[in-house]
Parts: C-alpha cells; sequence; structure tokens
C-alpha cells in the first residue's frame, strides 16, 4: 500500500515535470494562441496532475 502510494506520488510528479517542460518550450505567440501566459505553467501543470 504505502509501496503504490510512493509510486502514485512519483508518477504524479513526472508528469507535472512533462506538461511544465512542452508548455515551456512553446512560444509567446503560441501560448497567447492556447490563452496561456507564461506566468500561469506551473499552476496549469498542476491542474493537469489532479484531473
Amino acid at each position: 500500500m504505502f509501496v503504490s502510494y510512493i509510486l502514485s506520488k512519483v508518477r504524479s510528479y513526472l508528469r507535472y515535470r512533462e506538461t511544465v517542460r512542452e508548455l515551456s518550450l512553446l512560444s509567446d505567440r503560441e501560448l497567447d494562441d492556447l490563452g496561456i501566459s507564461r506566468f500561469q505553467i506551473e499552476s496549469i501543470a498542476r491542474e493537469h496532475v489532479a484531473a
């Protein structure tokens, strides 16, 4: 039980980092097309992991 909890937290963190990385690679223009400001990237990544 404890091991599966830790693994789920690690997976969530990895998904978070991947989302931040992918969004950070976009240009400001591409982010604007998506309706995202650069300062919102981390909060959007957190929401993505929680969903």
